[in-house]
């Protein structure tokens, strides 16, 4: 059996001293302690090249790891498998430096570096659900959305084409709602995330309605509120394909969301003004709902794609809500007519970009989408009908900032501002995920 010894230079100036020791062990006394005091220099000379080596080696392995990562958008193993690792320093040894030049003293401090510069990128990808690095991650979020909506309306004829004979009256709607979600996101396997979110709401809405008594210049207003648990939602995202070379990072997404919330059909009506003929001109239901009242099933595909210093990312999806039969369909608080509701289905799609500042900030900015089909509404023993004005077209241009708090804890602030008349006029939203 034969056994190998690898030479390092502290080994090499050992065996040297022990030789110059031998050779001089037959000197006369007196040069001995003169001997031992230059041994003693060549040997801290020796120690000290060989740590500044040592240090020169983990410097260019730290250069080559992030470029590495910059390049592929990944980041590189701290070492391959049977590679050996840079040789410890001899007892003794200073440790190299980290603060002034930036450089790690060790392989955690390497490891814990290329970490925090893929933070910023980790944020952004946990938003577009495209992250799959986590065991667990729990999200509160609170989001406030304020919809301010005028109509004029016209009851009349219009004579000799310039004159208008009628009640002029102006209905204004404002909503302002405030929504808590709590969201669990569970990694099962490096491709595969489950998720639940679970909405409460609060909502207020003013409806404000000109003409009232028969004047023009008369304005009733009455104010409802309605709080409680909306639509829980249930999603799988599974990565179809990994960032490589210009293919972006592919996530699918499906899910469903039952209709846990406070429905908006057979509601109890407020009616606050009738005409002489006993017709209501001005009702409003006691309480706001809180969801849709339908089952929804989506599917979507969203993309991310690095490059550095930016991060692009994109998504589209569809929204199919199935019928589903109500007590009471009819709007009039006099009258109760059971029957089906079936919600038009929603195109969704949008696009964006994010830029990390440094690797705990990142700065988005995006536009998103949101196309609706007219709902239809069906008494019972009756044919479908489409509900006109029921199709919306919501697009809505979204800031937002992320800022890592710490090694596992986030700050995402998110404004959105309505671009067309169906989307909220602004929404400003906050949300903590905490992730292991």
């Amino acid at each position: 059996m034969h056994t190998s010894i690898r030479a390092t230079p502290l080994a090499l100036a050992a065996l040297a001293l022990m030789a110059a020791a031998g050779a001089h062990a037959q000197q006369p006394a007196g040069n001995d302690q003169a001997d031992v005091k230059a041994l003693m220099a060549q040997l801290e000379t020796l120690k000290a090249n060989y740590a500044q080596e040592v240090r020169r080696l983990r410097e260019l392995d730290m250069q080559v790891q992030a470029m590495q990562a910059r390049l592929t958008g990944k980041t590189a193993p701290v070492a391959a498998a049977g590679a050996a690792a840079p040789p410890p320093l001899p007892a003794g040894t200073p440790a190299a430096p980290v603060g002034g030049e930036g450089y790690a003293s060790s392989a955690e401090e390497a490891r814990q570096a290329k970490q925090e510069s893929r933070r910023s990128v980790d944020d952004v990808k946990q938003q577009q659900a495209a992250l799959f690095s986590r065991r667990f991650t729990l999200e509160n979020s609170l989001t406030y959305a304020r919809y301010d909506r005028k109509q004029l309306s016209l009851n009349g004829f219009l004579a000799l084409d310039a004159i208008f004979l009628g009640n002029i009256a102006i209905e204004n709607v404002e909503s302002d709602t405030l929504t808590y979600n709590l969201a669990a996101r569970w990694g099962v396997s490096p491709r595969l995330t489950l998720n639940m979110d679970v909405p409460y709401l609060a909502r207020k809405t003013v409806f404000q309605k000109g003409g009232a008594g028969g004047s023009a210049a008369a304005i009733a207003q009455e104010e409802t509120t309605g709080n409680g648990i909306g639509d829980i939602g249930v999603s799988a995202n599974y990565k179809l394909f990994s960032e490589h070379g210009r293919w972006p990072e592919t996530v699918l997404t499906v899910g469903a969301t039952a209709p846990t919330g406070r429905a908006p059909y057979g509601l109890d009506w407020k009616v606050l003004e009738r005409d002489d003929d006993d017709f209501i001109r001005f009702a409003v239901p006691e309480q706001q709902p809180t969801g849709n009242g339908v089952w929804q099933a989506n599917v979507g595909l969203s993309a991310v794609k690095t490059a550095d210093p930016a991060i692009l990312f994109a998504n589209i999806g569809y929204i199919h809500s199935f019928p589903r039969s109500f007590d009471d369909i009819d709007a009039n608080p006099d009258t109760v007519n059971p029957g089906d509701v079936k919600l038009g289905g929603s195109y969704y799609f949008g696009a964006g970009v994010a830029f990390a500042f440094n690797e705990r900030t990142s700065l988005s900015i995006s536009f998103s989408d949101k196309l609706s089909a007219r709902a239809s509404t069906r008494y019972r023993n009756g044919q479908w009908l489409k509900v006109i004005g029921s199709d919306a077209n919501a697009g809505t241009l979204n800031l937002g900032i992320t800022y890592a708090l710490n090694q596992n804890t986030t700050l995402v602030s998110l404004l959105g501002i309505g671009l067309t008349p169906d989307a909220p006029d602004f929404t400003l939203a906050f949300k903590v995920p905490y992730m292991l």
